[in-house]
Formats: structure tokens, C-alpha cells, sequence
């Protein structure tokens, strides 16, 4: 009786040491701000938020801070980031269709921080917009081009401005990841840069209340 007690127990703890073993879900995580002894992190397209060095959030540790980036471990891989970089590490859905959910604000805008060539940028989901629009600091932060962009004129809500037609070379919302997606870079800076249908019309759209589900088609 005791013997089996005790297999049983050494199972348990087998199962348990198994599971705290597992690997995680895939985690992205950029680097948006850097004080003494703490940085502001945005993880999987989460808000931002203030992590002190030592502390573990989402699956993500803070090793190390100073003026000129963060040292994070993301299960187990240890990468340095500067203030707009992001790092990505492992897990995934089994091969299952990327997907991310949002949540609404106050005044109902879906707003998510996100990454354009691995610069961290703050969307809002704008339907409206045909292409993924970038005020010009983000541009810059995000390495786009201007060389061979066409120009155009676009409307504003402070009226008629410049803006150039480009591609970006990746888009990333969460566990959503694009390439080459069509973008348009604005003569001036945005509040946020606007997440339009030449990201969104790749994905199946689901609104449940104050939450929308992104899931990849292609």
C-alpha cells in the first residue's frame, strides 16, 4: 500500500516537473522606453508596461538595463534591445491559424502596439484606411525607404498633406506576422499609426462585443 503510494506521488511530481517544463506559447516582446533599473516593455502587442530588472511578466525576464538598451530572456534566450527593437522567441499553436484578440478602449478604438521592419509602432484598427499608415517619425524609426516611393496626395483631418506610397517588409501584430504589405508614409507625424486593409484584408475578422479576434488567412 505505501508502495504504491509512493509511485503514485513520484508520478505526480513527474507530471508536475513535466508541465513547469513545457515550452511556452511564442512571445514577442519591444523594448519602448528605459529608466534606471527598469524598462517599459510591450508584450505581445500588449500595453506597455514598467518592468523592474529581475522581474518576470508574460514569460519574459528583465536581466539588465542601461542608457542604451535592455537584456531580456524569453524562455530560456537571452537577447539585448534597444528602445524600438523587439525580440521573438519559440512555442506557437501547433501549427494551427495565427490569431490575436483586441480589446476596445474607452471610445470603442481598437488600439495594439505592434512592429513595422522590427520597430515598435502604436496601431489603431482603422478600416477605413486602405493601406497600413505611418506618421513620418515612425517611418523613419522603422527604416522606410522614400528612394523610390510615389508620391501622393492624401486627405487628413487637418486637410489636403503629402504622403508616399511604399511596401513594408513586415508587419507584425502579436502572432501575426506579414510581409510585404502595402503602407503609406504621411509628410507629418500621426498620434498612432493606423493598421488598414492592406493588413486587415488578410485575416478573418471577428468582433465579440469590446473584443476583436484577428485570425491569418494567408
Amino acid at each position: 500500500m505505501n508502495g504504491r503510494t509512493r509511485r503514485a506521488g513520484n508520478f505526480s511530481l513527474f507530471a508536475l516537473c513535466c508541465a513547469c517544463a513545457a515550452p511556452a506559447w511564442a512571445v514577442d516582446v519591444g523594448v519602448v522606453g528605459l529608466f534606471p533599473g527598469k524598462a517599459v516593455l510591450v508584450i505581445d502587442g500588449g500595453a506597455p508596461r514598467t518592468v523592474p530588472v529581475g522581474a518576470n511578466v508574460g514569460g519574459v525576464r528583465l536581466l539588465a538595463v542601461d542608457q542604451d538598451g535592455a537584456t531580456v530572456d524569453i524562455g530560456g534566450k537571452r537577447s539585448r534591445l534597444a528602445i524600438g527593437q523587439h525580440a521573438h522567441s519559440g512555442g506557437g499553436d501547433g501549427g494551427g491559424a495565427q490569431s490575436t484578440s483586441l480589446t476596445a478602449d474607452g471610445r470603442g478604438h481598437f488600439i495594439t502596439t505592434g512592429t513595422v521592419n522590427g520597430a515598435t509602432v502604436r496601431f489603431m484598427v482603422d478600416t477605413g484606411a486602405t493601406a497600413v499608415a505611418l506618421g513620418a517619425s515612425d517611418a523613419r524609426r522603422a527604416n522606410v525607404s522614400l528612394a523610390n516611393a510615389r508620391p501622393v496626395m492624401v486627405q487628413t483631418a487637418n486637410g489636403v498633406t503629402q504622403a508616399w506610397l511604399v511596401t513594408l517588409g513586415n508587419v507584425r501584430v502579436g502572432e501575426l506576422s506579414l510581409s510585404e504589405v502595402d503602407g503609406i508614409v504621411h509628410q507629418h507625424d500621426m498620434p498612432m499609426a493606423l493598421l488598414g486593409m492592406s493588413f486587415l484584408n488578410r485575416m478573418e475578422m471577428k468582433r465579440d462585443g469590446q473584443t476583436m479576434t484577428l485570425r491569418k488567412r494567408y
